[in-house]
């Protein structure tokens, strides 16, 4: 595992394996998959504005197979999702 220090803003660099580790803490029906309605508690988590709104794009564009869901195949998507839309940083290993 990769130890990052905190940026200026208080955020922390993660891993692809902690940001899935993240996401996990959010799959309340624990399927492995992440729904709209999970990415919406996500980014609301995140202080973000415009949750649903967000999540909507975000699953739009993670979401290979449109089954409305994101699932670990498709989890490099939501990455870089994240890192253009939401300003996530997410580091090689």
């Amino acid at each position: 595992m990769t130890i990052t220090q905190p940026s200026p803003d208080g955020t922390r660099p993660m891993n692809l394996e902690e940001f899935k580790n993240f996401l996990k803490k959010f799959d309340a029906n624990k399927d492995n998959r992440i729904s709209k309605e999970e990415l919406q508690d996500i980014i609301r988590s995140n202080g973000k504005w415009f949750s649903g709104w967000k999540s909507k794009r975000a699953l739009s564009h993670a979401d290979a197979n449109r089954d409305g869901f994101i699932d670990d195949k498709e989890m490099i998507n939501l990455v870089e999702f994240a890192k253009k839309q939401l300003s996530v940083t997410v580091v090689a290993n």
